[in-house]
């Protein structure tokens, strides 16, 4: 099933790796294959922006109409029942999709599961895949290799540390090599979450959904970080320059919601 979106991601990624190798443009640090997964990353994600913008305009509008339903609320406080049919009304007066935010998502999620797999068995899905021999970005030298990985006798790569900074010690759960991608993605996340969160309703801190967004913000970053130890920098070249995109956006969502609620007051 997720084959119907890993295939033409991963053909979309096969052409740009041609366009960016044709071109020229493959480096000792940054590699025709790095700058392949950075550009597809980025074509992804504008090709998912109207998707984006639409869910955009539903927080736009929830934000507007946020200081009526507390009304209701509080109206209707000890009659559920009539609570939410007059929020349904409301819902229905000014034209807003209470679902509207979580659609999207919806629409998003197999997609990005597709780009996932294309990046984690890239030799299945890229067919250039098995003829790219330099794979480095930075001061990463294969970023086919997880963001703290060590070389072996049997890896075509020398013994030693392939991906990371090497520390020189050995720490539990992270090895000799600094993962300094992982360690990247999971501050944007947080960074990410954070900004995420500005547009969440606050009020009752007992409120679950306000909860499970600050449980959330503290936890992703970590199921991030301990993803990035395990996964090929590929796949963390994604996330960090997806993340980057998608925070540069929520920037300027949190500047157009500040203005609404200004002139809501």
């Amino acid at each position: 099933m997720i084959d119907i979106f890993a295939k033409p991601l991963g053909a979309l990624l096969n052409l740009v790796y041609k366009l960016v190798d044709g071109m020229g443009l493959d480096f000792g640090g940054l590699s025709a294959y790095a700058m392949a997964v950075i550009i597809t990353t980025v074509l992804f994600k504008l090709i998912i922006l109207p998707l984006n913008l639409k869910q955009t305009k539903s927080m736009k509008e929830m934000q507007k109409i946020q200081p009526k339903i507390k009304e209701l609320q509080e109206k209707y406080k000890k009659d559920p029942q009539t609570l939410n049919v007059k929020t349904m009304e409301l819902y229905k007066e000014h034209n807003v999709n209470p679902f509207g935010s979580c659609l999207p998502l919806l629409i998003q999620f197999p997609i990005l599961i597709g780009f996932f797999r294309v990046l984690r068995n890239p030799e299945k899905y890229v067919s250039v895949y098995e003829t790219i021999t330099n794979k480095a970005f930075l001061w990463i030298k294969d970023i086919g290799y997880a963001a703290n990985a060590i070389g072996d006798k049997t890896n075509e790569i020398a013994e030693g540390v392939i991906n990371g900074l090497n520390i020189g010690i050995n720490i539990p759960f992270i090895g000799q090599a600094l993962p300094i991608m992982a360690i990247l993605a999971a501050l944007l996340t947080y960074v990410q979450s954070k900004m995420m969160a500005l547009n969440t309703p606050t009020g009752n801190s007992d409120n679950p959904a306000q909860a499970s967004q600050n449980t959330m913000t503290k936890i992703m970053p970590i199921m991030i970080f301990f993803f990035g130890l395990s996964m090929p920098v590929g796949l963390v070249i994604y996330w960090v320059v997806g993340n980057i995109f998608t925070i540069a956006q929520q920037y300027l969502t949190n500047r157009s919601i500040g203005k609404i609620k200004e002139e809501s007051n």
